[in-house]
């Protein structure tokens, strides 16, 4: 993929100030960067070096497009079928929620693991495999959200818990496709049938504590336009805490973003996150993911709500 791929002009997304685009067109870059660092060479010292030459709040972008990029590998070149898990067994293992966000690119992008999602998913993580197709549902919004997005098209392979997790991952790309501002992604949302909403606002709260984008006044916004969602909203900025806090590369912007939309520190929203793992059941009629999903977000619930 060239790099212009990633630049709001090629992509048609809409509005957004400029030093919001700026940031999330350089989180698209950097990302093209790690993928093609995969590609060129999966060897994984060498990997792993051209990754961590990356700064380290924008790192994590890197690491997710090399987990497209061992995937894709994986999936197409002969003899090693590994590469994914190996680099997560290894040193991918501090970016394993990146990693396996990467790899639902992989999937979008493979006419036969589309129509079998569930299939690559039984070989991965049983609970951050869900972050697969959560990456798959950010790919179509940001490559296809005429579709997704307008349209609100959603694949017809998907089933019971995947359509969910597809919806968590698109609203990650609304943070993109409405460029950061929080009058847009609300009235984007709103158009979207009542069902789909509470998954697609904790996308959007993952997006804006990870990837940043907008200032403190944009996010306040942002938690008054998210209405009765706001519990969701806190817990993807809580899921982003903990996605930084594992992978040691903390932001300032991560800071305010939970300060605002959780009413806690990074750390504590990722303790949160930590507590809430503990003695999680087996999956069940709802996957452990989202039992993980719901016990932090009921701890905002109430005060939210």
């Amino acid at each position: 993929m060239p790099l212009r791929e990633a630049t709001f002009d090629w992509r048609g997304f809409r509005g957004g100030e400029v030093g919001s685009r700026q940031r999330l067109e350089q989180i698209g870059t950097i990302f093209l960067q790690g993928y093609h660092a995969a590609l060129e060479n999966d060897e994984r010292e060498s990997l792993v070096l051209k990754l961590k030459a990356v700064e380290a709040e924008y790192r994590g972008f890197a690491f997710e497009g090399a987990g497209m990029g061992l995937t894709l590998l994986d999936h197409v070149a002969p003899f090693r079928k590994d590469r994914l898990q190996a680099f997560l067994d290894g040193p991918g293992a501090t970016h394993a929620y990146m990693l396996h966000v990467g790899a639902g690119w992989a999937v979008a992008r493979l006419p036969w693991l589309r129509r079998r999602v569930e299939r690559p998913l039984a070989r991965l993580d049983p609970l951050l495999r869900w972050l697969v197709v959560d990456g798959y549902g950010f790919h179509e919004g940001y490559f296809h959200w005429r579709c997704c997005v307008e349209t609100q098209a959603i694949p017809v392979k998907l089933t019971a818990y995947a359509h969910r997790a597809f919806d968590q991952g698109l609203g990650r790309s609304l943070w993109f496709v409405d460029g950061a501002d929080a009058k847009r992604i609300s009235a984007t949302i709103a158009a979207f049938p009542p069902s789909r909403h509470a998954d697609l606002w904790s996308g959007v709260g993952l997006a804006c504590a990870y990837a940043a984008g907008a200032e403190q006044a944009a996010l306040e916004a942002l938690k008054t336009a998210a209405r009765v969602y706001r519990s969701h909203l806190a817990q993807g900025a809580a899921f982003a805490a903990k996605a930084r806090q594992r992978a040691g590369n903390p932001s300032p912007h991560t800071e305010i973003a939970c300060n605002i939309l959780c009413g806690l520190s990074a750390d504590a929203a990722a303790h949160l996150c930590d507590m809430a793992f503990k003695d999680l059941p087996p999956d069940g009629a709802e996957p452990a993911y989202e039992v993980w999903r719901q016990r932090i977000r009921a701890q905002f619930a109430g005060g939210m709500e």
